[in-house]
Formats: C-alpha cells, structure tokens, sequence
C-alpha cells in the first residue's frame, strides 16, 4: 500500500513528507509504548500513536519506519515535525482513535497475508471530523 493511500484510508492530514507519498509500506503497528514497538516490530511501515513527543520519531529512525500517524487528533509540537522532516519521516495526522484507525487499514489490506480473504466493512457513513 502506498501512504497516500493509508493517508486517504485515515482522512489524513500530511504534516510532513508530501514528497514521499507515494512509498510503499507493507505494514503498521499501533503504540503508545515506545519500548513495545522497539520489541515487537519486526516488519518497516506505519506507526500509529498518540504520543507526541520525540521518542516517537526516535524509535521509527531506530526501527528502520518511514511513517507515522499520530490519532486522536493529536498536534505534534513544531519541533517534533522539523525533526521528522530533517530525518525524512512522513507525518500524518488523524482525528480517528487508535483502534479505528489501525483496523481501516487492516480492512484494506495493510499488514494481511496474502491468503487471508479481506474482512467484510460497513461504512456506515460516520464522519470523524
């Protein structure tokens, strides 16, 4: 999947990284637990967190990660943006829970194997914003 598209999925705010967009990534990871994505992560993608400070872009630099999107509808500070973007980092930006947001893009394929049937969704028409 491309983060435009997980950008899309999430209805997403692009607050770093435009320019790399169109990267693919192959899975994601939703914490607010730096320690636990530095243990359980083993695949590069997308991580999901409500935690605004910049252990979390620390932790993708570690971890090999190109993306993340911070829910809830969480702002980063200033600081924490420059210094993905300096690291070259995609920072997304969602009003979705934690929950949601990683089960939409499970639901659209982020992260299944290949011979697991996709999930059937209602979209119910919820808008989020």
């Amino acid at each position: 999947m491309k983060i435009s598209e997980a950008a899309e999925i999430l209805n997403a705010v692009v607050l770093t990284g435009g320019d790399k967009l169109d990267e693919e990534v192959h899975s994601a990871c939703g914490s607010d637990m730096m320690s636990d994505v530095l243990a359980y992560v083993k695949d590069q993608g997308v991580l999901l967190t409500g935690l605004i400070n910049v252990q979390v872009i620390r932790t993708l630099l570690m971890m090999d990660m190109n993306c993340v999107v911070f829910v809830r509808g969480k702002v980063p500070p200033e600081g924490i943006v420059e210094f993905a973007e300096e690291n070259g980092v995609v920072v997304l930006q969602t009003k979705l829970p934690m929950f949601e947001a990683c089960g939409r893009l499970y639901c659209a394929g982020l992260g299944r194997r290949e011979d697991e049937g996709a999930p059937e969704v209602k979209d119910e028409g919820a808008d989020h914003e």
